[in-house]
């Protein structure tokens, strides 16, 4: 499944528990008729998935819906939900480099015309 929209907030990285575990959010803002904000999490390693984007960003979140069941202590059922992003992508077309100058058409070049061409058939069929 995949969310896209905009960029609207990135959290910090958070740490819980004695084994480290770590978790990132972030909020896109999807285009639709009616926008939703939509809180997507990421986890462990994934966490640093969003280091390289920033707030304003049209970005495509590929996600796993998660879900657990939960006894309180008074014996009630409860039920979670989680959006888990695992890939995140840029819509927004990159710039090339900026010290590498454009690449020309190719009606811009001349066609080769000192090519050799040899027959070679030493192919094992």
């Amino acid at each position: 499944m995949e969310v896209q929209g905009k960029i609207k907030v990135i959290g910090e990285t958070q740490t819980f528990g004695s084994n480290g575990f770590r978790k990132r959010e972030v909020v896109v803002t999807t285009a639709e008729q009616y926008p939703q904000s939509i809180m997507v999490e990421f986890v462990q390693d994934k966490t640093d998935l969003l280091n390289n984007f920033g707030v304003g960003q049209d970005v495509k979140i590929s996600i796993n819906l998660r879900g657990r069941e939960w006894t309180n202590p008074q014996g009630e059922v409860k039920y979670f939900n989680s959006i888990q992003g695992w890939r995140i992508e840029s819509l927004t077309p990159e710039a090339g480099a900026p010290d590498m100058p454009p690449m020309p058409p190719a009606e811009a070049f001349e066609p080769a015309s000192d090519v050799k061409t040899e027959e070679n058939d030493d192919l094992p069929f």
